[in-house]
């Protein structure tokens, strides 16, 4: 296919970014923060530089590809797929190696296909600037290039090997103060950098934070941008965006800025200290009306041995009037979480770590229980589906795209938000494929009435308990588990840990029943 053109820089130069030219970035709005850290590619760029960098004038033979606006390239000329790393909505990120210097790197690869409208091509695009724009700055991502065929987007970025900020905590057998502090602040940190450097995050959760290496020291890397956008001078931002637990309350209301960035870096921060997120309830709805009514729980354990400290940062950050909510360079230089501050190195409670499992597992278990029973529903009871399924199913493919499900919701009426459809298309994918197949789409939308039949809860209970002990063992939970890639040994005890209530290491019939009810 020719040679092969990336959107990338090199380290020696500054990135060149899209910006409008009526847009202002932060840099210009705002004085520099104390103790700057940025390296040299957030230097300013000159009008003149602030379009994307032009590749090589293509051959006759190397078509522009529709998304990025570069020649056509094979991927596999210059780097070496490996396994996979995980998966997301619209694509899977792998290891790759490039060939020319035996160096790892994440490769994140985006469908096409699954990009069915000018704005899903728009935040691929987008997410590329971010990256771009960002690349080089402490606690976020290094970048390495943007390449297209004529299938995927590749973004091929810094590999980081050391998990998912909850995993690595979780795995501690002691957890301080001073450890949730230092981790705080390279979250507010990627806040700062971002906001100094004219972008709003809108999505900050602890799933968008990876350690760069096993080692205990290791520092946090910021590594989702895909919902980012360029600060402009002015505007007011209406659109939902961000997921359930860490959406500020101005987002729900319809009318924010950057400030919403804090409240989500505050909502982790909460989390790290005590285990669950400070704005909790069964469904979406009561969560949205925690948020935007409820009070900050600092009375129950481990709260009362919470210094007073880091109670005073949490609440400044949890303001809900974003006018008064705390900056985050005001963060980066409060007493509790300064380098060398006031957070205490005595272990936090080890409960903290254990509820960290339960609220990180999601119940897994219920959403396979609830697989095996969609499948056992007689061909009366899922008719309805089947016909609902194949009408969403416009290209006859199969599954179902999230642009799919969208725009299906929409013919029948449903009024649910861009992000309560995100969230529905992420409990109901299972399989981490990107897409609901049948059976996926038919246990997500199943009336919950179904939990109520015993012989449905029975099926799904015999499903686990294969010698029909009347027990779930860890080895039949882990045989399950294992077909949806869910077998890990962390997941099997952040299961048995949730359902597990007499705590002798097994799941009768009785607890099975209560998680599946409640």
């Amino acid at each position: 296919m020719g040679h092969c053109f990336s959107m990338f820089f090199s380290s020696e130069s500054p990135p060149r970014y899209y910006q409008e030219p009526s847009r202002k970035t932060q840099q210009q709005m705002n004085p520099a923060p104390p103790n700057p850290t940025f390296s040299s590619s957030s230097i300013p760029i000159s009008e003149t530089q602030s379009s994307l960098p032009l590749p090589k004038a293509p051959s006759s033979s190397s078509p522009i590809g529709s998304v990025l606006g570069l020649p056509i390239c094979n991927l596999s000329s210059i780097y070496e797929l490996d396994k996979e790393l995980g998966r997301g909505q619209f694509g899977i990120t792998y290891l790759c190696t490039e060939k020319a210097t035996g160096l790892k790197y994440a490769c994140k690869s985006i469908s096409k296909r699954k990009l069915a409208n000018k704005k899903e091509v728009e935040d691929v695009q987008r997410e590329v600037l971010m990256l771009q724009h960002l690349t080089g700055q402490p606690n976020i991502v290094e970048f390495k290039g943007a390449y297209e065929d004529t299938k995927n987007v590749h973004l091929v970025m810094e590999l980081c090997s050391g998990g998912e900020l909850f995993d690595r905590i979780t795995a501690k057998k002691n957890y301080s103060e001073k450890e949730a502090a230092t981790l705080g602040r390279q979250i507010v940190n990627v806040v700062h950098v971002c906001h100094f450097m004219g972008v709003m995050h809108r999505d900050l959760k602890p799933e968008n934070f990876l350690m760069v290496s096993p080692d205990d020291d290791s520092p946090l890397k910021a590594t989702d941008f895909g919902l980012s956008v360029f600060i402009e001078e002015g505007k007011v931002y209406t659109e939902l965006v961000g997921s359930a637990y860490y959406v500020a309350p101005e987002v729900l209301q319809g009318r924010y800025s950057k400030e919403i960035d804090v409240w989500s870096a505050g909502i982790i921060l909460y989390i790290l200290l005590g285990g669950v997120p400070p704005f909790w309830a069964e469904n979406e709805k009561g969560i949205f009306d925690a948020i935007l009514h409820g009070d900050l729980d600092f009375k129950s354990a481990p709260w009362p041995s919470i210094s007073e400290t880091a109670k005073d940062l949490i609440t400044k950050m949890l303001t809900r009037d974003p006018r008064k909510r705390i900056t985050a360079a005001q963060v980066l230089e409060h007493p509790w979480i300064k380098e060398d501050g006031e957070a205490s190195d005595k272990p936090i409670d080890s409960a903290v770590l254990i509820r960290m499992k339960q609220f990180r597992a999601m119940n897994k278990l219920k959403k396979l229980a609830l697989k095996v029973i969609a499948k056992s529903l007689s061909e009366e009871e899922i008719k309805g589906l089947q016909q609902m399924f194949n009408n969403m199913d416009t290209d006859r493919s199969g599954t179902i795209t999230y642009e799919e499900l969208k725009n299906g919701l929409t013919r029948l009426g449903s009024k649910l938000s861009e992000t309560e459809l995100k969230q529905l298309m992420d409990a109901a994918d299972v399989d981490r494929s990107g897409s609901l197949d049948y059976l996926e789409f038919i246990t997500a939308t199943m009336h919950r009435h179904r939990l109520e039949k015993k012989e449905n809860l029975d099926k799904a209970f015999k499903y686990f308990d294969k010698d029909d002990s009347g027990f779930i063992t860890r080895d039949e939970l882990k045989q399950a588990m294992t077909v949806y890639g869910m077998g890990d040994e962390a997941t099997i005890d952040e299961v048995i840990n949730d359902v597990d209530t007499d705590k002798d290491g097994k799941i009768n019939y009785e607890e099975f029943v209560a998680m599946m009810r409640n």
